[in-house]
């Protein structure tokens, strides 16, 4: 059904809406799951350290911030308030977030606002182990599940008789504990028509937290949420909508289609509208096949390719390590290997290569690697270095052990005499 009326924009350029939006036609009702585990590292992180609960802690410290065992046999733990460099939160505990702390927040920041908290660093080794574990407990109760990254999932719950029950309520729960069972960590489910939906709502109820929600419910507990909470309308979008007065879901949604195409395209126009009247068609994927995989770092402090050559050699080499046991893990090869710089004046330089031949192994993504680096100018000095793999195939397919490109000399470095941070460590080679 059409909006009742067709709202023009006020001479202050902003788009008229009504409290009530017109319904919007959904299609035919599914039942989506969306799980996502609470403060996951955080949470990891404290069935390691149990003393911490309670407290705030954040993650995202380099080695520095490790645990140190006292004489007594208890442990030590550094504090934000000690930290000094730029990096940036990954995540923190919810006991954290009451101080204003969030991820992707700036440490220094952090600190201000919660000098007291504990500061650990990552351990992704530990995470992606934990992550197998509630997945693999999921799909015992639930087999069509999507896979979303580290920490959340979405998870069909169509095929599974018990769910039209009660909306999905006890299968949820079943789910809850199952994961809790497995890894002894909460987490919260967002159970809904689309996928959509059940992101949003989620978050609703967290830590810990399970909550249904109909399509009959998206105007009395979606419209009032900020635009901004719709996965997908990200800050620029969200300025430009209150920019034309629009700062809720239910303003979207009450907005002119044809305003909102003509203001934003046709495509993204559409979306959103339908978005904000909570219709979304996506399928539940059970595989996707990457696009490309890819590592990085950011540096506590700037390092320049001439003076800090020998650690940037390093980091390098470990990055082309990490990222040939990613491929190996997922059993993919590469035939394309890419390098990604941000300086210090936040500019962003790419570089790809392309080889003869699929590969894994770490000498010859090193080597593709240090090839793209010659092509880049690197007088200024660095915040982020990145290595990244593309082109990929399932592994066995046309792949390379070894080797896999000649050396590509650069004119900047040839008349330049660039020192590339090159030959400090030889990767070993990929599995």
């Amino acid at each position: 059904m059409r909006p009742c009326c067709r709202r023009r924009l006020h001479a202050n350029g902003t788009i008229p809406y009504t409290r009530h939006p017109p319904a919007v036609h959904a299609p035919a009702s599914r039942l989506i799951a969306h799980l996502d585990m609470d403060a996951f590292y955080a949470s990891v992180e404290l069935l390691r350290y149990p003393e911490l609960r309670g407290l705030p802690l954040v993650i995202g410290g380099g080695d520095a911030s490790r645990p140190a065992r006292r004489a007594d046999g208890t442990r030590s733990f550094a504090r934000l308030r000690d930290y000094h460099g730029r990096g940036v939160v990954t995540t923190c505990t919810y006991e954290a977030r009451a101080f204003g702390v969030h991820s992707a927040m700036g440490m220094m920041k952090a600190a201000r606002l919660a000098p007291d908290a504990v500061l650990l660093p990552c351990d992704f080794d530990e995470y992606r182990r934990c992550s197998r574990m509630f997945k693999a407990a999921v799909r015992v109760l639930a087999p069509v599940v999507e896979d979303r990254g580290i920490d959340e999932i979405y998870i069909d719950l169509g095929a599974i008789p018990a769910a039209r029950v009660d909306g999905g309520r006890t299968v949820g729960l079943a789910l809850k504990q199952a994961v809790r069972e497995a890894t002894g960590l909460s987490c919260s489910i967002g159970i809904a028509p689309n996928k959509l939906l059940a992101k949003l709502c989620s978050e609703f109820d967290k830590p810990d937290g399970l909550t249904l929600l109909a399509q009959a419910d998206v105007g009395q507990r979606v419209w009032p949420l900020p635009a901004r909470r719709i996965n997908g309308i990200g800050p620029k979008a969200s300025e430009k909508l209150a920019s034309l007065g629009l700062h809720t879901i239910g303003d979207v949604a009450a907005a002119d289609p044809e305003l909102l195409r003509e203001r934003f395209g046709r495509s993204y126009g559409t979306w959103l509208h339908e978005a904000a009247h909570g219709i979304d068609s996506r399928e539940v994927v059970t595989f996707r096949e990457p696009k490309s995989i890819s590592r990085e770092t950011t540096f506590e402090r700037d390092l320049h390719a001439v003076r800090d050559r020998a650690q940037l050699g390093r980091l390098f080499t470990g990055l082309c390590e990490s990222l040939a046991n990613d491929l190996a893990r997922k059993g993919y090869a590469s035939r394309t290997i890419g390098v990604k710089l941000r300086f210090d004046d936040f500019r962003i330089v790419t570089r790809d290569l392309t080889l003869p031949a699929h590969t894994r192994d770490a000498r010859a993504i090193r080597h593709a690697a240090g090839a793209c680096l010659k092509r880049v100018d690197l007088h200024r000095r660095l915040r982020l270095l990145g290595v990244r793999a593309a082109n990929l195939v399932r592994d066995g397919a046309n792949t390379r052990s070894a080797g896999g490109c000649g050396e590509v000399q650069s004119p900047y470095a040839q008349q330049h005499d660039v020192p590339l941070f090159e030959g400090c460590a030889e990767p070993r080679s990929g599995r």
